[in-house]
């Protein structure tokens, strides 16, 4: 066997009910004194689930309110910066993130820097200072309410700043891992089709790049293969009849929890090397930029490899999903290949994925995209005119 590193894994708490847990895992952190906890809300996911004043009265039992904070959008910098700006002298004993993939991102960054006194841009990954974090946080537990990011699980904190010099760049350290993560069918049941949608194509996407990333192990495919099948069954019903079904919404939870692991171990292909340019330039939702473009990448990379090279392994795994798929049997891997490409199309239809160009992009953004974007751990290295291709597609 090849050899390979895994990385952490936090604790997970799954199934209808399971946010009364909440209180007795606050009270883990505790150190004989009142627990002074911050937490991170979205705009509106808790009330229109009813599940604010539980909530609320959860956290209450669980410790000291300090303070209460609502991300509607990816958070920046300036935003990170502020907010520890208010919450530093506080001493804050832990940090719970509620809300979609904004939310857990931003309670991460919050963690990380309360006991620090710089910007996180300092920490930034390719823009700011290079200083590496030096894994020192608040605890911090992360409660989804979304199934798409997989930050949950993750040890890194995206940051963006939209613009001519924008950016989606990482703050990242093994220590900022959640130290536990609560995913409960109730809360997730709220979420609209038209946000469901696109982060069950992304959660999708961080299973297959993975999935078939040069870099995956036994053990990654192995949580990517569960993660897909699940998703695969689930997301058309999550976005439909099944939407207030808590059983489908927690298997889609269940799969972008384990899109957070099998990321953080095998690395993501050209759909996330586009999206990191195209999230920091145009004001386009990260699991927009994916749901958009995952069909057109797998299209993409089944042309290239049927070219340049047909005996890659990653034909075989493509072929293996488009097989579960389909429920066909008996058919050549190059049917099942075309299968996978044609049904992740008709998803993209079905479900209303937005094109780029909706966003504002056009063509003479192409190249300032394409500049900025790297094979990453792509199964096959596409080159500039293959990588255009993917992106005119979607425009």
């Amino acid at each position: 066997m090849t050899p390979f590193n895994f990385a952490k894994v936090p604790p997970l708490y799954l199934g209808q009910g399971k946010l009364q847990l909440l209180p007795q895992l606050m009270q883990s952190f505790g150190r004989g004194e009142r627990l002074r906890v911050l937490w991170v809300t979205g705009k509106h996911s808790l009330q229109k689930s009813g599940q604010e004043a539980t909530v609320e009265g959860l956290l209450g039992e669980g410790g000291e309110v300090v303070g209460r904070l609502v991300c509607d959008r990816e958070p920046t910098t300036e935003l990170i910066d502020h907010w520890c700006a208010i919450y530093r002298p506080q001493q804050i004993h832990l940090v719970v993130g509620i809300g979609g993939g904004s939310v857990i991102d931003a309670g991460k960054a919050l963690s990380a820097m309360l006991p620090h006194n710089n910007s996180i841009f300092d920490h930034l990954e390719g823009v700011g200072k290079g200083i590496p974090h030096s894994g020192v946080k608040v605890p911090y537990l992360a409660i989804p309410t979304t199934s798409g990011t997989g930050s949950e699980a993750t040890k890194n904190a995206v940051i963006s700043q939209v613009g001519l010099q924008g950016y989606k760049k990482s703050l990242r350290h093994e220590n900022l891992v959640p130290d536990g993560v609560i995913i409960d069918g109730d809360l997730l049941m709220s979420c609209p089709p038209e946000i469901t949608a696109p982060c069950g194509m992304d959660a999708f996407t961080q299973l297959l790049e993975p999935y078939l990333s040069p870099t995956a192990s036994p053990l990654s495919d192995a949580l990517a293969w569960s993660g897909l099948k699940i998703i695969s069954r689930n997301l058309l019903k999550a976005c439909g009849e099944g939407s207030q079904d808590p059983e489908v919404r927690e298997s889609m939870a269940y799969g972008s929890f384990l899109s957070g692991v099998a990321l953080a171990n095998a690395g993501l292909g050209i759909v996330h090397a586009l999206a990191s340019p195209l999230g920091g330039y145009f004001p386009i939702p990260h699991g927009v930029i994916c749901g958009t473009l995952m069909a057109a990448a797998v299209r993409v990379n089944w042309q290239a490899l049927q070219r340049r090279d047909p005996q890659h392994p990653a034909v075989a795994k493509m072929a293996k999903l488009g097989q579960w798929m389909s429920q066909d049997a008996g058919k050549p891997p190059a049917y099942y290949c075309d299968f996978l490409v044609q049904e992740l199309e008709n998803w993209t239809e079905q479900l209303k994925i937005p094109r780029l160009g909706e966003y504002g992009l056009t063509e003479a953004d192409l190249g300032r995209i394409l500049a900025q974007t790297t094979n990453r751990n792509n199964p096959i290295a596409l080159n500039r005119e293959e990588i255009q291709e993917l992106l005119g597609s979607r425009l």
